[in-house]
């Protein structure tokens, strides 16, 4: 038996009520619950259409604000404009380049190459009277020597240090008693270049060689017992003006020269020169020895120094030298 329910007069009336245009007619109240389904179906169809609205309305009201900044962009004939959108922004910015030249930043006025300087920049001053022990020869005064007037000035400079380490001075000197070696110890000092600069490097090969003739005349009138010159440049330059060319590697050697390398020596004098003796230099740029090799250097010299004072060499040109002759540092 058929239930009431799935009957087809009842599946019929449920159809009208779904689609209430269908061509049966109207809803019939009764089967479709006195009109309820179709409430439910109209206010679902509303709530859609609705809910469509707003995004619809966004959309117009984006591709407004779209079409009105892109019209207020003024486009001229000789410039290209660039339009970029922000991934966090729905609207276009537009950036417009100019073809017009810009502008040189200006250029800085260049200052004037300092004016070398020369030796009367210097304040350092020579220290040799007659008859020293020992007279010590610096390349040329650094800028800190040259503005106060002390020899090897500069605190990194290993000068002092090294004239106590070897025992040519019994204590560690400052700067600032370059005047008091003389009284103290009978050591004198002088350079062979008196320009000042910030390193010898600065130096020519060209002014070193000058230097050479000016300090054989300081050794042949002062007539010092020994000359130390404090740096291979400087007998390389003396090397370069006595005989004519460069030294040879194997020819140079640190510590007592020959007895025929003297310096001050003048034909026709009974004074057979000054023994050389090459010491390190003491600048802190040359880094190519340690402080230790330096010193091993620098104590045979302060050994003669400390005999000489002693009274324990014989006093003379030679005499003194002649028995360390031998001390040297290839």
């Amino acid at each position: 038996m058929q239930s009431p329910g799935n009957s087809p007069e009842n599946c019929s009336d449920l159809q009208n009520d779904i689609n209430p245009n269908t061509e049966n007619g109207p809803a019939n109240r009764i089967t479709s619950f006195n009109g309820k389904l179709n409430r439910f179906l109209h206010s679902t169809d509303m709530a859609t259409e609705s809910s469509t609205k707003p995004a619809s309305h966004k959309r117009q009201r984006t591709n407004t604000t779209i079409s009105e900044s892109v019209s207020a962009t003024t486009i001229h004939p000789q410039s290209s404009t660039r339009m970029t959108r922000s991934r966090s922004s729905s609207t276009m910015s537009t950036t417009t380049t100019s073809d017009s030249p810009a502008k040189r930043p200006r250029r800085r006025k260049r200052s004037p190459p300092a004016t070398p300087s020369t030796a009367a920049d210097s304040l350092l001053r020579d220290t040799i009277p007659a008859n020293l022990t020992l007279l010590l020869v610096g390349v040329n005064p650094g800028t800190l020597t040259g503005t106060t007037g002390h020899a090897y000035a500069h605190p990194s400079n290993l000068f002092w240090k090294l004239l106590h380490a070897s025992g040519i001075t019994p204590i560690r000197h400052p700067p600032s008693d370059t005047y008091k070696l003389p009284e103290l110890y009978n050591i004198g000092n002088t350079n062979i270049v008196e320009r000042p600069t910030r390193d010898a490097s600065m130096l020519t090969k060209a002014e070193m060689n000058a230097g050479v003739p000016i300090l054989e005349a300081k050794v042949a009138a002062q007539r010092p017992e020994a000359v130390c010159l404090v740096g291979k440049s400087i007998w390389e330059a003396i090397w370069r003006v006595r005989h004519g060319r460069a030294i040879r590697k194997e020819e140079f050697k640190y510590g007592w020269q020959d007895e025929t390398e003297n310096m001050g020596r003048v034909d026709g004098s009974d004074w057979g020169g000054a023994p050389v003796f090459v010491a390190t230099t003491t600048s802190a740029l040359a880094a190519g020895m340690s402080f230790a090799e330096k010193e091993a250097v620098w104590t045979i010299l302060g050994k003669w120094v400390q005999q000489r004072r002693n009274n324990i060499l014989p006093q003379g040109p030679h005499g003194a030298v002649d028995a360390h002759l031998e001390d040297t540092v290839e």
